[in-house]
């Protein structure tokens, strides 16, 4: 998958993610814990467990020594919304992580594709897995609940392995977790 595609995908599948509503179920594996500190809470909205966090801080954080760029705000919502896209090398697809704070959302509302979506848990806090969202070979989606009502959604899209890139998801998914608020 090129660049542009996984570009036009992302921002395809972050606009429609703001748009529909749907119900999730299934079972997924859990994944292994990862330790690490975790980020103090900043918050003083009790509507928005987010503030005072940064989706750019906490996906550099996690892809440091990976090979990934800085991350940036992602086009669909600047503030909330932010990606890092690592170059195709050689016979190595290029990864493209996108990573999304969704205050009002619950973690299984708007899944593209409920026929790929499983739920479990990361690091024991609540989350749905969807493969290939939109039915595009190479991507694997992870929403994780922050509090009932608000969810962290990272999106991955590397080549075409839809196997390889839910294991990429899942993994920086748990690193992800424990910088998140807690539930």
């Amino acid at each position: 998958m090129t660049a542009r595609r996984a570009s036009v995908a992302f921002v395809t599948l972050a606009l429609a993610l703001t748009a529909c509503t749907s119900q999730v179920g299934g079972q997924a594996a859990p994944s292994s814990p990862v330790t690490g500190t975790t980020a103090p809470a900043t918050s003083t909205d009790p509507d928005n467990p987010f503030s005072g966090l940064s989706p750019c801080s906490v996906l550099d954080q996690v892809l440091t020594g990976q090979g990934f760029p800085q991350a940036e705000p992602m086009v669909a919502d600047t503030k909330n919304s932010c990606r890092s896209t690592k170059p195709t090398s050689g016979n190595t697809p290029g990864v493209d992580v996108g990573l999304s704070f969704q205050a009002g959302r619950g973690y299984k509302e708007n899944v593209g594709n409920p026929s790929q979506a499983s739920e479990g848990n990361v690091n024991g806090r609540p989350a749905v897995e969807e493969r290939e969202p939109l039915n595009s070979r190479g991507q694997c989606n992870v929403w994780l609940e922050v509090k009932p009502s608000s969810r962290v959604f990272l999106l991955l899209a590397s080549g075409t392995d839809t196997a390889k890139a839910c294991q990429l998801v899942e993994d920086i998914a748990a690193k992800v977790e424990p910088l998140l608020p807690k539930n």
